[in-house]
């Protein structure tokens, strides 16, 4: 069977869909795979999820470097209903998420789950695709409700 046919259908369905993420990646992936990179293929593997929370947290740091947040709205953060519950929620969605990271480490073969829903997300309920961590984290959380239950 041709390793490359998953790769190509998520390509499609990307550009289906209108999601730039899965579509730039999925084509990189592809052209990758197909010019025989197998290196790049096994740094990707080892390391493009470290590198893109590198690049994630730097999105969201900069707007300190840029004076937009300062030292008293981050000391009003600790004293304020909407910062008390961002703090909750930042720290829920990290816990959720590296639980995401374990379900993607040991189960694989859920990316295509969480590809697939993705997609559905966007084009059916206009979501925003916030990425495979979240989405797998969510399921991973929903694995070990129906699990228990």
């Amino acid at each position: 069977m041709n390793t490359a046919l998953p790769i190509l259908i998520i390509l499609i369905a990307g550009l289906i869909s209108g999601n730039s993420l899965i579509t730039g990646a999925s084509a990189i992936l592809l052209f990758v795979k197909s010019a025989g990179f197998t290196s790049v293929i096994v740094f990707f593997e080892e390391r493009a999820l470290q590198l893109g929370l590198v690049f994630l947290t730097i999105a969201i740091l900069t707007p300190f470097t840029k004076g937009q947040i300062t030292v008293g709205q981050i000391f009003d953060t600790f004293f304020s209903l909407p910062g008390i519950l961002a703090m909750v929620g930042g720290a829920a969605a990290t816990c959720i998420s590296g639980q995401g990271i374990s379900l993607l480490t040991r189960q694989p073969q859920i990316t295509s789950g969480i590809i697939l829903g993705t997609i559905i997300g966007v084009v059916l309920f206009r979501g925003i695709p916030v990425g495979p961590l979240a989405a797998a984290g969510i399921t991973a959380l929903l694995l070990k409700i129906f699990r228990s239950g």
